[in-house]
């Protein structure tokens, strides 16, 4: 009978019903400020807040940092993916070890595919229209071959070898590593089976980041986007979540000194990279990296239970994956409406004020009408009875 509700529930939670834990609401903060910072980058290369009437308030360096830490963004969302992914791991089978790789790629799946076959039908219907901005039209580039990348989980490739795809497009080069990545952890997993065997290779690839990103430097592109720094990142990641499990119960001290270093690391990289830069060099992603993993080990130990004035953010952090798939279409439309109407970059930060919004709602729509009702159907479709059986032994036996 045990054995029955356990098989029972998992399928209620797996068919898109959340979980009986409740989310970390100090983990979709940090998420919604990378997804934030992302949105603030493209939206930045087109109307840069330096030299909007802000500049007369704040220094022009702190809205040039505002502008340009989309990429950095970036590889906190890599961390933050890495701990979540193995934290839910455990959770569910107890033991990396134990990973059911079938259930563990239909969650994968479920997640990921529809969002991302619903964005690449989008966009190869706007270039098909000759819909500017979503154009496919750099020498050597195509639809079909973009199409392929996209899909086949190395659009950061292509770009390198072919130059940047438009922004809708761009998009999915962090989408190439983390997916890859993901295909192979399960397998490294059950292939090393003890946690001091896969912990040391997670480390090494770790450690690599600053070499493998400095060794590119003869392509700006793939320099930015290759597999290795990325996986490096997730890595990090991975390492948090299994360190948090080692030690799941840490005292308030030790939470805020945790979160307060990594905090200042964090702030010390995006907003004084210039100067930290002759000191650590290409190993600064290391440093940010690693801050954001001290934050999720201590937000995990001690969770918020809720924030009063930055709900807001941890709301941008829920719909995270959405606005990043689809803000996009609202940049370039709000830059569109901003040219047309005289292109005043004196109040061109009031854009962002009608852009950010418009993110959210978009969002917001694609998590109700696309992703949350085609999880559901997926996963109770994909993870079969008998997955849930054995899941349901093994969290019997834990």
């Amino acid at each position: 009978m045990r054995e029955v509700v356990r098989v029972s529930r998992f399928a209620t939670e797996h068919a898109g019903v959340p979980a009986s834990a409740p989310r970390n609401v100090g983990i979709d903060l940090l998420r919604g400020l990378a997804i934030v910072l992302v949105i603030f980058n493209h939206i930045g290369i087109r109307i840069p807040l330096k030299k909007t009437a802000l500049a007369d308030l704040l220094p022009a360096r702190f809205l040039s940092d505002l502008n340009y830490n989309g990429y950095e963004a970036v590889f906190v969302f890599f961390v933050i993916s890495g701990f979540l992914i193995t934290g839910n791991a455990l959770r569910r089978w107890g033991d990396l070890a134990r990973i059911d790789m079938k259930t563990f790629y239909a969650l994968r799946f479920s997640r990921i595919v529809p969002c991302l076959l619903l964005l690449v039908a989008l966009l190869s219907a706007l270039h098909g229209l000759g819909v500017q901005d979503y154009v496919i039209d750099r020498p050597g580039q195509s639809l079909p071959r973009a199409v392929l990348a996209a899909l086949g989980l190395h659009l950061n490739w292509y770009e390198g070898m072919t130059g940047y795809l438009p922004g809708n497009w761009d998009v999915l080069w962090s989408l190439s590593i983390e997916e890859v990545f993901y295909i192979g952890f399960p397998i490294v997993c059950l292939l090393t089976r003890r946690v001091w065997i896969l912990a040391p290779l997670l480390v090494l690839l770790a450690v690599s980041m600053p070499w493998t990103h400095a060794a590119l430097t003869d392509n700006e592109i793939w320099q930015e986007k290759a597999y290795l720094p990325g996986m490096s990142a997730i890595a990090i990641g991975v390492i948090g979540a299994l360190l948090a499990r080692r030690w799941p119960v840490l005292s308030m001290t030790q939470a805020r000194v945790l979160i307060v270093v990594g905090a200042l690391g964090m702030i010390a990289e995006m907003f004084g990279g210039r100067f930290l830069w002759p000191i650590f060099g290409d190993s600064i992603l290391l440093l940010l990296t690693v801050s954001a993993m001290l934050m999720l080990i201590a937000l995990q130990a001690r969770p918020v239970s809720r924030v009063r004035r930055f709900g807001w953010l941890a709301s941008w952090g829920r719909l995270s994956y959405e606005i990043y798939l689809s803000h996009m279409f609202v940049v370039y439309g709000v830059v569109h409406v901003y040219k047309a109407m005289g292109s005043d970059v004196t109040l061109g930060f009031l854009w962002y004020l009608l852009a950010l919004p418009l993110c959210w709602l978009l969002g917001r729509a694609v998590q109700r009408y696309v992703s949350q009702p085609s999880e559901r159907w997926l996963r109770a479709r994909l993870i079969t009875a008998k997955s849930s059986i054995r899941l349901a032994q093994v969290n019997e036996s834990a």
